[in-house]
Protein backbone atom coordinates (compact mmCIF):
# COMPACT_ATOMS: atom_id res chain seq x y z
CA UNK A 1 0.00 0.00 0.00
CA UNK A 2 1.42 3.20 -0.92
CA UNK A 3 -0.33 5.11 1.78
CA UNK A 4 -2.53 7.37 -0.55
CA UNK A 5 -5.76 5.73 0.01
CA UNK A 6 -5.62 6.01 3.75
CA UNK A 7 -4.57 9.56 4.29
CA UNK A 8 -7.18 10.73 1.76
CA UNK A 9 -10.25 8.98 2.32
CA UNK A 10 -10.99 10.72 5.83
CA UNK A 11 -13.27 13.35 4.60
CA UNK A 12 -15.81 13.96 7.13
CA UNK A 13 -14.05 11.68 10.07
CA UNK A 14 -14.48 11.77 13.48
CA UNK A 15 -12.63 12.94 16.28
CA UNK A 16 -11.49 9.26 17.74
CA UNK A 17 -10.76 8.64 13.74
CA UNK A 18 -8.65 11.64 13.46
CA UNK A 19 -6.78 10.92 16.95
CA UNK A 20 -6.17 7.53 15.96
CA UNK A 21 -4.54 8.60 12.58
CA UNK A 22 -2.37 11.13 14.21
CA UNK A 23 -1.01 8.70 16.73
CA UNK A 24 -0.19 6.18 13.94
CA UNK A 25 1.38 8.93 12.20
CA UNK A 26 3.20 10.16 15.02
CA UNK A 27 4.14 7.02 16.77
CA UNK A 28 6.99 5.96 15.18
CA UNK A 29 8.37 9.49 15.24
CA UNK A 30 7.63 9.84 18.87
CA UNK A 31 9.98 6.71 19.38
CA UNK A 32 12.84 7.68 16.67
CA UNK A 33 12.98 10.93 18.61
CA UNK A 34 12.75 9.79 22.08
CA UNK A 35 15.64 7.21 20.91
CA UNK A 36 17.59 10.38 19.59
CA UNK A 37 17.37 11.91 22.95
CA UNK A 38 18.93 9.13 23.99
CA UNK A 39 21.63 10.34 22.48
CA UNK A 40 21.74 13.14 23.89
CA UNK A 41 21.47 11.33 27.61
CA UNK A 42 23.79 8.93 26.97
CA UNK A 43 26.77 12.12 26.31
CA UNK A 44 25.21 14.09 29.61
CA UNK A 45 25.78 10.92 31.57
CA UNK A 46 29.24 9.90 30.40
CA UNK A 47 30.25 13.78 30.78
CA UNK A 48 28.91 14.09 33.87
CA UNK A 49 31.59 11.59 34.86
CA UNK A 50 34.40 13.78 33.74
CA UNK A 51 33.53 16.65 36.22
CA UNK A 52 31.00 19.46 36.13
CA UNK A 53 33.36 21.62 33.70
CA UNK A 54 33.10 18.95 31.04
CA UNK A 55 29.49 19.05 31.76
CA UNK A 56 28.73 22.57 31.44
CA UNK A 57 31.26 22.95 28.12
CA UNK A 58 29.89 19.88 26.59
CA UNK A 59 26.23 20.78 27.53
CA UNK A 60 26.76 24.50 26.11
CA UNK A 61 28.51 22.93 22.79
CA UNK A 62 26.15 20.63 22.36
CA UNK A 63 23.05 23.44 22.69
CA UNK A 64 25.08 25.37 20.38
CA UNK A 65 25.15 22.92 17.50
CA UNK A 66 21.28 21.96 18.07
CA UNK A 67 20.53 25.71 17.86
CA UNK A 68 22.18 26.06 14.58
CA UNK A 69 20.99 22.87 13.11
CA UNK A 70 17.59 22.95 14.16
CA UNK A 71 17.00 26.47 12.58
CA UNK A 72 18.39 25.33 8.96
CA UNK A 73 16.00 22.55 9.43
CA UNK A 74 12.77 25.02 9.65
CA UNK A 75 13.50 25.12 6.26
CA UNK A 76 13.30 22.04 5.04
CA UNK A 77 9.76 21.30 7.11
CA UNK A 78 8.21 22.95 3.88
CA UNK A 79 9.77 19.73 2.30
CA UNK A 80 6.64 18.31 4.47
CA UNK A 81 3.96 20.73 3.52
CA UNK A 82 4.66 20.79 -0.19
CA UNK A 83 4.36 16.70 -0.23
CA UNK A 84 1.88 16.43 1.53
CA UNK A 85 -0.20 19.06 -0.02
CA UNK A 86 0.51 17.38 -3.21
CA UNK A 87 0.00 13.97 -2.44
CA UNK A 88 -3.33 15.29 -1.21
CA UNK A 89 -4.53 16.73 -4.17
CA UNK A 90 -3.78 13.56 -5.98
CA UNK A 91 -0.61 14.75 -7.62
CA UNK A 92 2.31 12.02 -7.03
CA UNK A 93 4.31 13.28 -9.84
CA UNK A 94 5.46 16.17 -8.58
CA UNK A 95 6.51 14.47 -5.58
CA UNK A 96 10.55 13.44 -6.69
CA UNK A 97 11.45 16.90 -8.15
CA UNK A 98 9.84 18.09 -4.79
CA UNK A 99 12.21 15.44 -2.92
CA UNK A 100 15.31 16.06 -5.40
CA UNK A 101 14.88 20.27 -4.40
CA UNK A 102 14.91 19.38 -0.11
CA UNK A 103 18.20 17.33 -1.01
CA UNK A 104 19.94 20.27 -3.00
CA UNK A 105 18.57 22.81 0.01
CA UNK A 106 19.83 20.77 2.71
CA UNK A 107 23.79 20.59 0.85
CA UNK A 108 23.58 24.12 0.38
CA UNK A 109 22.80 24.85 4.08
CA UNK A 110 25.91 22.83 5.59
CA UNK A 111 28.13 25.46 4.28
CA UNK A 112 27.15 28.33 6.98
CA UNK A 113 26.46 26.06 9.17
CA UNK A 114 30.14 24.81 9.65
CA UNK A 115 31.40 28.00 9.02
CA UNK A 116 29.48 29.64 12.05
CA UNK A 117 30.28 26.71 14.20
CA UNK A 118 33.89 27.51 12.88
CA UNK A 119 33.89 30.31 15.35
CA UNK A 120 32.14 29.17 18.53
CA UNK A 121 35.02 29.97 20.38
CA UNK A 122 35.64 33.89 19.56
CA UNK A 123 31.50 34.38 19.41
CA UNK A 124 31.46 32.75 23.00
CA UNK A 125 34.46 35.06 24.18
CA UNK A 126 32.26 38.38 22.36
CA UNK A 127 29.68 37.00 24.26
CA UNK A 128 31.19 37.03 27.55
CA UNK A 129 31.70 33.64 28.87
CA UNK A 130 34.32 33.09 30.56
CA UNK A 131 37.59 31.85 28.56
CA UNK A 132 37.96 28.71 29.85
CA UNK A 133 34.85 27.56 28.93
CA UNK A 134 34.85 28.92 25.78
CA UNK A 135 37.92 27.09 24.86
CA UNK A 136 36.20 24.07 25.49
CA UNK A 137 33.00 24.65 24.20
CA UNK A 138 35.12 25.69 20.91
CA UNK A 139 36.83 22.28 21.09
CA UNK A 140 34.00 20.57 21.20
CA UNK A 141 32.06 22.07 18.40
CA UNK A 142 34.97 21.86 16.54
CA UNK A 143 34.66 18.11 16.32
CA UNK A 144 31.25 18.67 16.25
CA UNK A 145 30.76 20.53 13.19
CA UNK A 146 31.80 17.57 11.02
CA UNK A 147 28.23 16.05 11.62
CA UNK A 148 26.21 18.94 10.04
CA UNK A 149 25.70 17.35 6.90
CA UNK A 150 24.44 14.53 8.60
CA UNK A 151 21.96 16.08 11.23
CA UNK A 152 20.74 18.32 7.84
CA UNK A 153 19.52 15.04 6.20
CA UNK A 154 18.43 12.78 8.92
CA UNK A 155 16.79 14.92 11.47
CA UNK A 156 15.91 17.36 8.71
CA UNK A 157 15.20 16.52 5.02
CA UNK A 158 14.23 13.10 5.72
CA UNK A 159 11.80 13.73 8.80
CA UNK A 160 10.20 16.24 6.42
CA UNK A 161 9.93 13.33 3.54
CA UNK A 162 9.28 10.48 5.04
CA UNK A 163 6.12 11.07 7.08
CA UNK A 164 4.72 12.84 3.89
CA UNK A 165 5.18 9.35 1.77
CA UNK A 166 3.56 7.44 4.66
CA UNK A 167 6.93 5.87 5.51
CA UNK A 168 8.32 7.45 9.03
CA UNK A 169 8.67 3.66 10.59
CA UNK A 170 11.87 3.99 8.59
CA UNK A 171 13.16 6.93 10.65
CA UNK A 172 12.27 4.69 13.82
CA UNK A 173 14.52 1.51 13.29
CA UNK A 174 17.45 3.95 12.13
CA UNK A 175 17.46 5.58 14.73
CA UNK A 176 17.61 2.70 17.33
CA UNK A 177 20.40 1.97 15.71
CA UNK A 178 22.37 5.06 15.25
CA UNK A 179 21.59 5.14 19.05
CA UNK A 180 23.12 2.18 20.00
CA UNK A 181 26.02 2.89 18.14
CA UNK A 182 26.29 6.19 19.69
CA UNK A 183 26.10 4.79 22.88
CA UNK A 184 29.15 2.27 22.74
CA UNK A 185 31.04 4.99 20.80
CA UNK A 186 30.33 7.46 23.04
CA UNK A 187 31.49 5.57 26.09
CA UNK A 188 34.27 3.99 24.30
CA UNK A 189 36.16 7.35 23.19
CA UNK A 190 35.48 8.68 26.62
CA UNK A 191 37.12 6.60 28.44
CA UNK A 192 39.29 4.28 25.77
CA UNK A 193 37.40 1.06 26.24
CA UNK A 194 37.89 -1.46 23.54
CA UNK A 195 40.95 -0.26 22.26
CA UNK A 196 39.25 3.02 21.12
CA UNK A 197 41.74 5.92 22.41
CA UNK A 198 40.42 7.76 25.02
CA UNK A 199 38.89 11.22 23.72
CA UNK A 200 37.38 12.64 27.24
CA UNK A 201 35.73 15.70 26.56
CA UNK A 202 35.82 15.03 22.62
CA UNK A 203 34.74 11.67 22.59
CA UNK A 204 31.27 12.45 22.91
CA UNK A 205 31.32 15.05 19.65
CA UNK A 206 32.94 12.47 17.77
CA UNK A 207 30.28 9.50 18.52
CA UNK A 208 27.90 12.16 17.88
CA UNK A 209 29.46 13.03 14.44
CA UNK A 210 29.78 9.53 13.48
CA UNK A 211 26.33 8.35 14.46
CA UNK A 212 24.53 11.42 12.69
CA UNK A 213 26.62 10.58 9.03
CA UNK A 214 25.59 6.48 9.79
CA UNK A 215 22.00 7.47 10.33
CA UNK A 216 22.01 9.50 7.24
CA UNK A 217 23.53 7.11 4.64
CA UNK A 218 21.14 4.18 6.27
CA UNK A 219 17.77 6.42 5.80
CA UNK A 220 19.65 7.49 1.92
CA UNK A 221 20.15 3.47 1.11
CA UNK A 222 16.79 2.61 2.59
CA UNK A 223 14.29 5.09 0.35
CA UNK A 224 16.53 4.45 -2.52
CA UNK A 225 16.92 0.98 -2.02
CA UNK A 226 13.04 -0.08 -1.99
CA UNK A 227 11.36 -0.68 -5.10
CA UNK A 228 8.30 0.16 -4.03
CA UNK A 229 9.50 3.90 -3.23
CA UNK A 230 11.19 5.10 -6.45
CA UNK A 231 8.31 7.03 -7.66
CA UNK A 232 9.45 9.28 -4.97
CA UNK A 233 12.60 9.49 -5.56
CA UNK A 234 13.42 8.93 -9.44
CA UNK A 235 16.20 11.36 -10.33
CA UNK A 236 14.47 14.63 -11.63
CA UNK A 237 16.29 17.76 -11.70
CA UNK A 238 15.50 20.03 -8.90
CA UNK A 239 12.63 22.69 -9.23
CA UNK A 240 13.42 26.04 -9.10
CA UNK A 241 9.53 27.37 -8.77
CA UNK A 242 9.94 24.61 -6.15
CA UNK A 243 12.85 26.06 -4.22
CA UNK A 244 11.35 29.38 -4.21
CA UNK A 245 7.77 27.90 -2.43
CA UNK A 246 10.10 26.06 0.24
CA UNK A 247 12.38 29.31 0.79
CA UNK A 248 9.04 31.24 1.23
CA UNK A 249 7.78 28.35 3.40
CA UNK A 250 10.35 27.58 5.00
CA UNK A 251 11.86 30.66 6.06
CA UNK A 252 9.51 31.88 8.30
CA UNK A 253 9.81 28.52 10.07
CA UNK A 254 13.27 28.63 10.28
CA UNK A 255 13.17 32.05 11.46
CA UNK A 256 10.40 31.04 14.25
CA UNK A 257 12.89 28.43 15.15
CA UNK A 258 15.52 30.79 15.69
CA UNK A 259 13.69 33.13 17.70
CA UNK A 260 12.54 30.14 19.72
CA UNK A 261 15.98 28.24 19.97
CA UNK A 262 17.86 31.21 20.08
CA UNK A 263 15.42 32.06 23.41
CA UNK A 264 16.72 28.24 24.65
CA UNK A 265 20.19 29.30 24.09
CA UNK A 266 20.09 33.13 25.56
CA UNK A 267 18.89 31.18 28.39
CA UNK A 268 21.82 28.76 28.53
CA UNK A 269 24.39 32.13 28.38
CA UNK A 270 22.42 33.63 30.62
CA UNK A 271 22.95 30.91 33.10
CA UNK A 272 26.44 30.60 32.12
CA UNK A 273 27.26 33.98 33.42
CA UNK A 274 26.55 32.38 37.13
CA UNK A 275 29.04 29.68 36.77
CA UNK A 276 29.33 26.05 35.76
CA UNK A 277 26.96 24.68 38.32
CA UNK A 278 23.66 26.49 37.45
CA UNK A 279 25.06 25.57 34.00
CA UNK A 280 25.26 22.09 34.37
CA UNK A 281 21.80 21.98 36.05
CA UNK A 282 20.40 23.64 33.36
CA UNK A 283 21.71 21.38 31.18
CA UNK A 284 20.70 18.28 33.20
CA UNK A 285 17.24 19.81 33.60
CA UNK A 286 16.86 21.06 29.83
CA UNK A 287 17.71 17.25 29.11
CA UNK A 288 14.88 15.93 31.38
CA UNK A 289 12.14 18.35 29.62
CA UNK A 290 13.44 17.52 26.22
CA UNK A 291 12.55 14.33 26.20
CA UNK A 292 8.86 14.90 27.24
CA UNK A 293 8.57 17.45 24.73
CA UNK A 294 9.70 14.98 21.79
CA UNK A 295 5.74 13.14 21.80
CA UNK A 296 4.36 16.87 21.11
CA UNK A 297 7.04 17.21 18.21
CA UNK A 298 6.43 14.39 16.73
CA UNK A 299 2.56 15.13 17.01
CA UNK A 300 3.34 18.33 15.48
CA UNK A 301 4.90 16.46 13.00
CA UNK A 302 1.88 14.47 12.00
CA UNK A 303 -0.24 17.61 12.08
CA UNK A 304 1.85 18.70 9.51
CA UNK A 305 1.35 15.70 7.10
CA UNK A 306 -2.51 15.67 8.05
CA UNK A 307 -3.53 19.06 8.03
CA UNK A 308 -1.62 19.01 4.56
CA UNK A 309 -3.44 16.59 3.00
CA UNK A 310 -7.07 17.94 4.01
CA UNK A 311 -5.44 21.17 2.15
CA UNK A 312 -4.26 19.54 -0.77
CA UNK A 313 -7.73 17.18 -1.22
CA UNK A 314 -9.66 20.71 -0.77
CA UNK A 315 -11.22 19.77 2.31
CA UNK A 316 -10.96 22.71 4.80
CA UNK A 317 -13.29 21.49 7.65
CA UNK A 318 -11.09 18.58 7.99
CA UNK A 319 -7.89 20.18 7.95
CA UNK A 320 -9.17 22.17 11.05
CA UNK A 321 -10.39 18.96 13.24
CA UNK A 322 -7.44 17.52 12.04
CA UNK A 323 -5.32 20.17 13.48
CA UNK A 324 -8.01 20.83 17.13
CA UNK A 325 -7.51 16.92 17.69
CA UNK A 326 -3.93 17.02 17.36
CA UNK A 327 -3.55 19.96 19.41
CA UNK A 328 -5.40 18.12 22.01
CA UNK A 329 -3.38 15.15 21.97
CA UNK A 330 -0.03 16.65 22.66
CA UNK A 331 -1.76 18.90 25.53
CA UNK A 332 -2.88 15.52 26.89
CA UNK A 333 0.57 14.37 27.08
CA UNK A 334 2.20 16.95 28.46
CA UNK A 335 -0.11 17.75 31.22
CA UNK A 336 0.60 13.55 32.14
CA UNK A 337 4.40 14.11 31.96
CA UNK A 338 4.32 17.34 34.30
CA UNK A 339 2.37 15.16 36.88
CA UNK A 340 4.78 12.77 36.90
CA UNK A 341 7.91 15.08 37.32
CA UNK A 342 5.77 16.88 40.44
CA UNK A 343 5.48 13.18 41.55
CA UNK A 344 9.18 12.42 41.43
CA UNK A 345 11.39 14.94 40.57
CA UNK A 346 14.07 14.09 42.65
CA UNK A 347 13.63 10.16 41.23
CA UNK A 348 14.04 11.84 37.62
CA UNK A 349 16.87 13.95 37.75
CA UNK A 350 19.07 11.28 40.00
CA UNK A 351 19.23 9.84 36.43
CA UNK A 352 21.41 11.82 35.59
CA UNK A 353 23.07 12.94 38.94
CA UNK A 354 23.51 11.06 42.34
CA UNK A 355 23.02 13.51 44.75
CA UNK A 356 24.67 11.51 47.06
CA UNK A 357 28.17 12.29 45.93
CA UNK A 358 29.60 16.00 47.63
CA UNK A 359 30.51 17.36 44.13
CA UNK A 360 26.80 16.99 42.80
CA UNK A 361 25.03 18.06 45.88
CA UNK A 362 24.55 21.96 44.66
CA UNK A 363 23.98 20.93 41.45
CA UNK A 364 21.30 18.90 41.85
CA UNK A 365 19.54 21.22 44.52
CA UNK A 366 19.44 23.66 41.16
CA UNK A 367 18.23 21.33 38.97
CA UNK A 368 15.06 20.16 41.27
CA UNK A 369 14.30 23.53 41.35
CA UNK A 370 14.41 23.97 37.24
CA UNK A 371 12.35 20.74 37.05
CA UNK A 372 9.75 22.30 39.36
CA UNK A 373 9.28 25.40 36.71
CA UNK A 374 9.25 23.40 33.54
CA UNK A 375 5.87 21.38 35.18
CA UNK A 376 4.36 24.99 35.07
CA UNK A 377 5.55 25.49 31.05
CA UNK A 378 5.34 21.67 29.72
CA UNK A 379 1.83 22.24 29.00
CA UNK A 380 1.78 25.44 26.97
CA UNK A 381 4.91 24.24 25.22
CA UNK A 382 3.26 21.23 23.97
CA UNK A 383 0.49 23.30 22.88
CA UNK A 384 2.22 26.09 20.84
CA UNK A 385 4.56 23.06 19.15
CA UNK A 386 1.73 21.29 17.95
CA UNK A 387 -0.54 24.39 17.22
CA UNK A 388 2.79 25.56 14.71
CA UNK A 389 2.92 22.58 13.18
CA UNK A 390 -0.69 22.65 12.12
CA UNK A 391 -0.73 25.94 10.92
CA UNK A 392 2.35 25.13 8.68
CA UNK A 393 0.34 22.28 7.04
CA UNK A 394 -2.26 25.35 6.06
CA UNK A 395 0.57 26.97 4.88
CA UNK A 396 1.13 29.76 7.34
CA UNK A 397 3.98 30.20 8.57
CA UNK A 398 4.48 34.10 8.29
CA UNK A 399 2.14 35.18 11.13
CA UNK A 400 3.06 32.28 13.36
CA UNK A 401 6.76 33.64 13.36
CA UNK A 402 5.73 37.21 14.39
CA UNK A 403 3.84 36.21 16.78
CA UNK A 404 6.32 34.12 18.49
CA UNK A 405 8.64 36.61 18.03
CA UNK A 406 6.77 38.77 20.24
CA UNK A 407 6.11 36.13 23.03
CA UNK A 408 9.54 34.48 22.93
CA UNK A 409 11.77 38.23 22.74
CA UNK A 410 9.19 40.80 23.87
CA UNK A 411 8.01 38.91 27.30
CA UNK A 412 10.15 35.97 27.63
CA UNK A 413 13.48 37.05 27.19
CA UNK A 414 13.38 40.39 29.30
CA UNK A 415 11.42 38.75 32.40
CA UNK A 416 14.40 36.10 31.96
CA UNK A 417 16.26 38.75 32.31
CA UNK A 418 15.12 40.75 34.85
CA UNK A 419 14.17 37.95 37.43
CA UNK A 420 17.47 36.09 36.91
CA UNK A 421 19.89 39.97 36.99
CA UNK A 422 17.75 41.97 38.97
CA UNK A 423 15.72 40.08 41.12
CA UNK A 424 18.45 37.44 42.10
CA UNK A 425 16.46 34.47 41.64
CA UNK A 426 18.95 33.30 39.79
CA UNK A 427 18.76 29.74 36.87
CA UNK A 428 15.12 29.60 38.64
CA UNK A 429 14.60 33.00 37.21
CA UNK A 430 15.64 32.05 33.84
CA UNK A 431 13.17 29.67 33.58
CA UNK A 432 10.42 31.37 34.86
CA UNK A 433 10.64 33.77 32.20
CA UNK A 434 10.38 31.04 29.91
CA UNK A 435 7.63 30.12 31.19
CA UNK A 436 5.85 32.91 30.48
CA UNK A 437 6.98 33.23 26.70
CA UNK A 438 5.93 29.95 26.16
CA UNK A 439 2.66 30.68 27.75
CA UNK A 440 2.01 33.67 25.64
CA UNK A 441 2.88 31.55 22.45
CA UNK A 442 0.65 28.80 23.19
CA UNK A 443 -2.40 31.10 23.31
CA UNK A 444 -1.44 33.03 20.62
CA UNK A 445 -0.73 30.49 17.96
CA UNK A 446 -3.91 28.73 18.79
CA UNK A 447 -5.80 31.42 18.38
CA UNK A 448 -4.46 32.11 15.12
CA UNK A 449 -5.56 28.44 13.80
CA UNK A 450 -8.78 28.83 15.23
CA UNK A 451 -9.12 31.87 13.28
CA UNK A 452 -7.11 30.52 10.08
CA UNK A 453 -8.21 27.11 9.61
CA UNK A 454 -11.75 28.43 9.17
CA UNK A 455 -10.63 30.14 5.63
CA UNK A 456 -9.92 28.16 2.63
CA UNK A 457 -5.98 27.62 2.15
CA UNK A 458 -4.82 27.25 -0.96
CA UNK A 459 -2.03 24.88 -2.52
CA UNK A 460 1.48 26.44 -1.48
CA UNK A 461 2.70 24.76 -4.47
CA UNK A 462 0.26 25.91 -7.48
CA UNK A 463 -0.01 23.90 -10.55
Amino acid sequence: MDGTGRLLSTRGESVVRHAAETMRLASPLAIAQLVQMAMGITDTVLLGTLGGDALAAGGLGATLFITVSVVLQGVLTAVSVLVSQARGAGHDARVPALYWTGVLLAMLMVIPAFALFSMAEPLLLALGEPPALAHDVGRFVDVLRWGTPGALLEMGLMRAFLPAIDRGGMILWVSLASAGANGALCYGLVHGSWGLPALGLLGPALATVLSLSAGALALLLLLHGRPALRRFVAWRRPDFAALSAMLRLGGPVSATFAVETGLFLAIALLIGWLGPVPLAAQQVALNIVSVAFMVPLAIAQAANVRVGHRVGAGDTPGARRAGLVAIGLGATFEIAAALLLLAAPHTVIGLYLDPALPGNAETFAIAVGLVNVATVFQVADGVQCVASGALRGLGDTRAPFLLATIGYWGVGFPAAWFLTMRAGWGAEGAWWGLAASLMVVATLLTQRFLTHSRIRPESALRP
